[in-house]
């Protein structure tokens, strides 16, 4: 029988932006149905490295695999999803959390674009699924930031998307909104989904994650939270600043 591939596999990658050395030799790997953290300084490559993962920059060397496939065919197979830090969304314009949500349904609307029934009940899942279904309605800019990247997890979620990666979901988000975006990621995964993400909040990853990874152009270290968030593990990365996280061991 052949082994089911990792659902997120970056091996050996290199990436160059000119002479800035932005990934070097970097290789991870995460199973399905797995939360997994990544931390690292500013510039270390994290958001490098999950442009790479969906394919949008091309690798000097190495490889990107999701279920076994290259980004770009993972991308139209609709297995993967990013949501990034900041939006490009104009939080004036006059769009619906619900239309927010159903572009993550586009891949699967054909060329007229039109919703199905089908559609519209998946997108209603998925709002109820992030606790926003009685704000569907709503203009876009209306939300709380914390409620705006749930509807941005939740356009992912109706994309159908089975690797979510997640850049600085807790960033200006307070800390009950943090707790619902932790929770929701928990049954994520729960339900088979394989979640990839970024964050500065060292003190969250314990109850976050089940795996972590520290990034510093390479993978220093991947292993528990605790196993990464252990002191002489991070001053590798972060040098000699007061590191030392509650409940990390």
């Amino acid at each position: 029988m052949t082994p089911t591939p990792p659902a997120v596999e970056v091996t050996e990658v290199t990436v160059r932006y000119g002479d800035v050395l932005a990934l070097d030799r970097a290789s991870v790997t995460v199973e399905p149905g797995r939360v997994c953290g990544m931390i690292g300084m500013n510039g270390a490559g994290k958001s490098t490295l999950f442009s790479t993962i969906m394919g949008l920059v091309r690798p000097e060397s190495g490889e990107v695999r999701i279920h076994g496939h290259p980004p770009a065919a993972a991308r139209r197979l609709g297995l993967v999803s990013h949501v990034p830090q900041n939006e490009a969304i104009d939080p004036n314009f006059p769009v619906s959390v619900r239309d927010v949500v159903m572009m993550g349904r586009y891949g699967h609307l054909g060329p007229s674009r039109h919703p199905r029934r089908a559609d519209r009940r998946i997108v209603t899942d998925a709002l109820d699924a992030v606790g926003l279904g009685d704000l569907a309605t709503r203009q876009i800019g209306q939300l709380s930031g914390g409620q705006r990247k749930r509807a941005f997890v939740a356009r992912g979620i109706a994309q159908g998307a089975t690797v979510m990666l997640l850049d600085e979901p807790f960033a200006g988000v307070d800390k009950a909104s943090e707790a619902t975006i932790i929770a929701l990621l928990r049954r994520l995964a729960a339900d088979g989904t394989t979640v990839v993400v970024s964050t500065h909040d060292l003190q969250a990853l314990p109850a976050l994650a089940d795996e972590a990874f520290l990034l510093l152009h390479k993978v220093i270290r991947h292993g528990t939270p605790s196993e990464v968030l252990a002191p002489e593990v991070l001053v590798q990365a972060f040098g000699g600043a007061d590191l030392v996280v509650e409940g990390a061991r």
